[in-house]
């Protein structure tokens, strides 16, 4: 059994976890970094196409180029990192610091010690037990994420012919990644009347090669015995399945892109409160989760669609942690931050009056012309003309001190046509 001793520890070595931790290992602060995979560098590594850093690092990259760069800041900055070992529990001490209980196959139990902890174990997908689709459980049926992992890494074709199951940005890119391989992409089939993916991987990725999205419609069941060998798809209406206009795709896969979900297991087991609109903790101003000195940033916290925002996110973070850990940490009161009208949710839950605050929000409505609103007892302090907004791309939004300045109650912030 090893013990070591760091300011702070962070959970997971995404984009995420090395953002952040690159500028706390910058600010002087002793920091770890802990990957249960091989490699640091997350999903990123797997993702092979380019679009990434564009906001981040003002030019265009692929996956394993921001993965590199981010990783590389980090450990520039001083960072220490811990390959192979998974985290099995953050125990809260007498002293306020936090013992993290961890495994690793060549070392053994490794016991950390750190005054805070920041999560950043990013997010998984939703699989076909998520979603209840009918049927038997042949051989063929994949999430979009693992097929890619299969295809981008380990070499290995899914199959011939494939239908993908909704259109979040995983599935679209798979789509486009498919046809390069000479696999015929038959079909993606999402049930809402809008699509859950970047309208740019909707043309660049769909439009450009041709591929059929049929909006509105829904699977009814998996046809196959020992293989995937076809999937049955109804149009929906009121969000029933018509079954007279059912009708059958031939194909001997299926992809899964139905939604991701933050990876939350260890949170809970720390005793984090979990937000159910996200799926990931409720932080307050400063990033800080229900359990004094554990932090959260990126997938974990809630879904991003744009890595840029994660590692914003995570030095936004690693801001409020060394403030934490170096016992400077404002102690402005803080009022609520809520959804309000066609908001699905706004991160971080709580604001500070009268200083600049930060927000993300997912819409719940397809608008060409919005007004964000936010307001305080029924007075709107912000509003902001947004050109389009749809649930697939996150809003982010900066809230000037003077907007609440002088003000207590709930911020509630809103979308509304114009």
């Amino acid at each position: 059994m090893k013990d070591l001793t760091y300011d702070v520890a962070v959970i997971g070595a995404g984009a995420a976890g090395m953002s952040s931790s690159a500028a706390t290992a910058k600010a002087g602060l002793k920091t770890v970094v802990i990957e249960r995979e091989q490699y640091p560098g997350g999903i990123l590594l797997q993702c092979i196409h380019n679009g990434f850093g564009l906001h981040h690092f003002k030019e265009e990259l692929t996956g394993p180029e921001y993965a590199e760069r981010v990783v590389k800041e980090s450990m520039d900055s001083g960072s220490n990192l811990l390959v192979s070992t998974t985290v099995n529990e953050v125990k809260k001490l007498d002293d306020n610091s936090k013992l993290l209980t961890c495994y690793s196959a060549d070392q053994g139990v490794i016991r950390i010690r750190a005054k805070a902890v920041i999560l950043a174990m990013g997010c998984r997908e939703r699989n076909r037990g998520n979603i209840g689709i009918p049927g038997s459980r042949p051989a063929g049926v994949f999430t979009a994420g693992l097929a890619q992992r299969l295809l981008n890494i380990d070499g290995y074709l899914p199959g011939h012919e494939a239908v993908i199951v909704g259109s979040g940005d995983i599935g679209l890119i798979m789509a486009r990644r498919l046809t390069w391989v000479g696999i015929k992409v038959k079909a993606v089939i999402e049930i809402m009347p809008f699509p859950s993916g970047l309208t740019r991987n909707i043309a660049q990725c769909l439009n450009d090669f041709n591929i059929p999205l049929y909006l509105s419609h829904g699977v009814t069941g998996i046809i196959g015995h020992d293989r995937v060998s076809g999937i049955r798809v109804a149009p929906l209406k009121d969000g029933v399945p018509v079954e007279a206009e059912a009708f059958k795709i031939d194909c001997d896969t299926i992809l899964l892109s139905v939604g991701l979900v933050p990876e939350n297991e260890l949170s809970r087991k720390t005793g984090v409160e979990i937000n159910h609109s996200t799926g990931g903790p409720y932080v307050d101003a400063g990033q800080m989760t229900s359990v004094d000195g554990v932090f959260a940033c990126g997938n974990v916290l809630h879904v991003h669609d744009l890595v840029d925002y994660v590692s914003q996110e995570a030095e936004t973070t690693a801001e409020k942690v060394i403030e934490y850990v170096k016992g400077q940490a404002a102690t402005t009161e803080q009022e609520k931050a809520v959804p309000g009208a066609n908001v699905r949710y706004v991160i971080p839950n709580r604001y500070c009056p009268g200083q600049k605050n930060h927000f993300y929000l997912r819409s719940m409505v397809v608008e060409d012309k919005a007004e964000l609103q936010a307001s305080i007892d029924g007075n709107i302090v912000f509003s902001k003309k947004l050109n389009y907004v749809k649930p697939a791309e996150m809003v982010s939004v900066d809230i000037p001190p003077e907007a609440t300045a002088n003000q207590s109650g709930d911020l509630t912030i809103t979308l509304a046509e114009r």
